[in-house]
């Protein structure tokens, strides 16, 4: 039997997601489209099947009914595979009525739903990350370092060390100790030994991503010694570096980037559009999954497109996009320019009904005609009018108000909320 059918891997899909509101308000942060017709979840899951994990599960804080139905649409194995994607949202349990406390936590409080199966090591990810990894390069470090813990590192420079785990590696390799976001001062005693290359950037100090292998005995054996502890970067991962258990570093130099704020998010979409971006869509091998909608292709009419990411099902006849994301089914009236944005989409088509009836105060579902949007987040199932003028920038004050939101300088139109004509930001 191969090693990877031996790993169950857990993804963590996060808290509230109180840092990404409000585009968690109505679905759980894995839930959260990205690229245009993908959601976060996808990532890490896609990463998985491309690394041969069958078994995987998503742990969410409360359970959004967006996500369910798109793991149920998207991941089915065949009868004959032992495969399966399945969601474990933080339940009540004559144990415990505690919501997850933290990462470990919620490992903690599911390990009851892996001993229905045999697997050897646990494969630890987040739900909120960018990157595309062959995990099996991890797992082969995990088995020949004959490590109880492997963790997925990347070398940085000092100005990033300061927002991140810094790991610090002996002779052989092995991570000897741990620091949780170390000051600039405290830095010259961090660095580690990294390629040749990374050492040319100055990225010398090893960055913890996330991302963990545990064998079986020895992550039971550290929930056991530590019923409290809650979260594996703070306390679990320091505990077993403390207590001499074999912490191996497995080095990664591919793109990678954490998704856990409005900016981070709106950046590694917009990011996409580039001629060549860091993370390849466009990949042969490592494709990135999501559910299969049979959408029609899009449809442009006279429209000046410049570095923009479409997907399918579009009616565009916009006058000018320029840096931006068209999420599927999208609808953009003539006359419109959007640059810098994100249009989420939508989950339906406008039926010959919408258009035959629509009233004069409740426009199509999508964008309107001559329409000016610049550094916004536009969910799902909007309904703009025309003549709407839309500007984000760092003029405006961040806040809630009447119809939108402003997160640093990012409009946010949330999901299914209906701005009128000449409505202006």
């Amino acid at each position: 039997m191969s090693m990877e059918n031996k790993t169950i891997a857990i993804i963590l899909g996060g808290g509230r997601g109180t840092r990404l509101d409000p585009l968690t308000r109505h679905r759980s942060k894995p839930a959260v489209p990205i690229a245009g017709k993908y959601r976060l979840v996808d990532i890490p899951i896609s990463n998985c099947l491309n690394s041969w994990i069958r078994k995987i599960y998503v742990l969410t804080q409360f359970n959004s009914a967006s996500l369910n139905r798109h793991i149920k649409n998207t991941y089915n194995f065949d009868l004959f595979s032992h495969g399966f994607v399945d969601i474990l949202a933080a339940e009540q349990t004559p144990k415990s009525t505690n919501w997850f406390q933290g990462t470990a936590d919620a490992v903690r409080q599911s390990l009851h739903h892996l001993s229905n199966y045999d697997y050897d090591q646990v494969l630890v990810l987040s739900g909120d990350q960018l990157y595309q990894m062959d995990y099996r390069n991890l797992l082969n470090v995990h088995k020949e370092e004959d490590a109880d813990v492997t963790i997925a590192t990347l070398p940085v420079t000092a100005d990033e060390a300061t927002g991140f785990g810094i790991m610090k590696t002996n002779e052989e390799g092995m991570i000897e100790s741990f620091v949780e976001k170390p000051s600039y001062d405290e830095l010259s005693e961090w660095s580690s030994e990294t390629s040749p290359e990374m050492q040319q950037q100055g990225r010398v100090y090893l960055a913890s991503m996330g991302i963990y292998v545990f064998s079986k005995e020895i992550m039971l054996r550290l929930f056991d010694e530590n019923p409290d502890a809650t979260d594996f970067g703070k306390e679990i991962i320091p505990k077993a570096i403390g207590e001499g258990s074999k912490v191996s570093s497995y080095s990664f130099d591919g793109y990678w980037t954490d998704i856990g704020t409005i900016s981070s998010f709106f950046d590694a979409n917009l990011d996409l559009t580039k001629t060549v971006p860091e993370f390849n869509l466009y990949d042969n091998d490592q494709v990135i999954y999501t559910r299969a909608r049979y959408l029609p292709a899009s449809k442009l009419t006279g429209t000046n497109l410049e570095r923009v990411l479409i997907a399918e099902g579009c009616i565009i006849e916009a006058s000018r996009i320029e840096r931006s994301v068209i999420g599927i089914r999208a609808r953009i009236g003539k006359g419109t320019t959007i640059e810098n944005s994100i249009v989420m989409g939508n989950d339906t088509f406008a039926t010959k009904d919408d258009i035959d009836h629509q009233s004069d105060n409740r426009p199509l579902m999508g964008i309107g005609q001559r329409c000016f949007i610049s550094r916004a987040i536009i969910d799902k199932n909007v309904r703009i009018g025309n003549d709407v003028k839309i500007t984000g920038g760092h003029h405006l004050q961040d806040g809630e108000y009447d119809k939108h939101s402003v997160v640093d300088g990012i409009v946010i139109i949330q999901k299914g909320e209906v701005i009128p004509d000449g409505y202006s930001i």
